[in-house]
């Protein structure tokens, strides 16, 4: 198991989603990318994904904190790379 930390920003039209629709976009995001993603077991699976804070809606953000918990090792660089392919414009992965 390796834990990834990353930061994000959430700026334009994206300001306008809520917290829950931000896992979701991430969760959907991480899917699309194929990567190695630890899921959840029980009746509602899910990706081990956290956000540290609730933003606000309608407020913009520089440097959101978020960590995935991935099966198996994956770089930094790739990691970064083939998520941000799938992330909508005003979502931007600043730092792993």
């Amino acid at each position: 198991m390796h834990k990834v930390h990353f930061v994000f920003s959430k700026k334009g039209a994206m300001r306008y989603i809520s917290h829950l629709d931000l896992m979701r976009l991430f969760s959907r995001a991480l899917r699309r990318a194929d990567l190695p993603v630890k899921i959840t077991e029980g009746f509602n699976p899910h990706p081990k994904l956290s956000i540290k804070r609730a933003l606000k809606l309608g407020l913009e953000s520089e440097s959101e904190e978020a960590s995935i918990e991935l099966k198996g090792f994956i770089s930094p660089a790739d990691f970064k790379e083939r998520l941000q392919e799938q992330l909508p414009q005003g979502i931007q992965i600043k730092d792993i």
